[in-house]
């Protein structure tokens, strides 16, 4: 597997890599590879959390609640490996995806019942001009964290055109492809596509040298 190289240009947003275009797959995106290992962004609750804020899904208030409420508890710990263990159950099961367009069984039902112990609700929002709507989630206990995952998970199997969501060609990283011609082969061009581009310009330079 490629390195990710230890960059904190764009894409990383509090320590976090945010590169997917879509939540499920910057979900996936907190295990990535430097030097040659997996470098685990989840070690703990706290960094769990860290990802929820960084991503927009809780407050710095609601952060700070449930770190004083739960801490390292075993409880916390526990969210923690399971939240983990979903990850690369994703990670496998959108791979599949990717290839076959086939959602495995086992995913669907586990995400079905994510859904329905910790689902995501909607509220109605008064705008400037008109209202709107807005998805939430009640965040009473750690558990509560798996519903904007399990939703987003499955709104992308159920809504995004998979032949736009692919793996980056040089590291572990996936992410969606919203460009125009939806031709995007790299995770970033800070992270890949510069060295992509260098790789290929070297190569060129060496074939001129041998002529």
């Amino acid at each position: 597997m490629a390195n990710v190289p230890s960059l904190r240009g764009s894409g990383w947003r509090a320590g976090f890599l945010f590169v997917g275009n879509q939540l499920a797959l910057d979900f996936l995106n907190t295990c990535p590879v430097q030097e040659g290992r997996p470098l685990e962004l989840f070690p703990d609750f706290s960094a769990v959390l860290r990802w929820f804020q960084a991503a927009g899904l809780i407050s710095a208030h609601q952060r700070g609640d449930l770190e004083h409420k739960w801490g390292n508890s075993l409880r916390a710990r526990r969210v923690t490996r399971v939240m983990r263990k979903l990850r690369e159950k994703l990670r496998q099961a959108i791979l599949s995806w990717e290839q076959d367009g086939i959602v495995p069984g086992r995913t669907t039902s586990e995400l079905n019942q994510l859904m329905a112990e910790h689902p995501m609700l909607t509220r109605l929002k008064q705008g400037t001009k008109k209202s709107n709507t807005a998805p939430w989630f009640k965040l009473r206990e750690p558990e509560d964290l798996f519903a904007p995952l399990a939703h987003s998970a499955a709104m992308l199997f159920a809504e995004v055109d998979r032949k736009r969501v692919r793996k980056c060609g040089q590291c572990v990283l996936h992410f969606y492809d919203t460009s125009k011609k939806g031709t995007r082969r790299w995770c970033s061009m800070q992270l890949c596509g510069n060295r992509i581009k260098v790789a290929a310009y070297v190569a060129r330079q060496r074939r001129r040298d041998l002529r």
